[in-house]
């Protein structure tokens, strides 16, 4: 995926079909985003620098393999929505079954373990993990309740 410090959209063209996208600022967008990916294997579906600051991420959608994805950019104090809750970190839960699989590739790529692999009384699989600037992110085999 090249970055394009003009401003233009760079990445995949076309709509996810999702329809909820956690959103995350950072302070070094650029570290989150190849932490995610080394991480997690989110793919960089689109990202938006400022002209003349190549480093500042405007905006980024990645994807996630089994659908869906997060937006994020670097933090600001632009008197955003954001920036006037004083929200600095999230959480998000992503379900999958690969589960063990993607603890083991988090703590090797870095993250810092706050629940490690845990059988849930509900029948749940799931960890939780901290990237570096403090989202929660956890991951786990429950993927809702049945519709009735």
């Amino acid at each position: 995926m090249s970055n394009d410090t003009t401003g233009a959209v760079t990445g995949a063209a076309g709509s996810s079909g999702a329809n909820v996208w956690p959103t995350f600022r950072y302070r070094d967008a650029k570290a989150a985003i190849a932490f995610l990916q080394n991480a997690f294997g989110f793919e960089i579906a689109a990202e938006y620098t400022s002209a003349g600051y190549p480093q500042h991420v405007d905006h980024a959608e990645l994807r996630w393999p089994g659908g869906g994805g997060v937006m994020l950019g670097s933090a600001r104090d632009d008197g955003g929505v954001m920036t006037k809750t004083g929200i600095a970190t999230g959480s998000v839960y992503i379900a999958t079954d690969q589960v063990e699989e993607l603890y083991r590739r988090a703590i090797k790529a870095g993250a810092t373990e706050v629940m490690g692999l845990n059988e849930q009384d509900y029948g749940s699989k799931d960890f939780s993990v901290q990237d570096p600037e403090g989202v929660l992110w956890n991951f786990g085999t429950y993927r809702g309740a049945d519709p009735e």
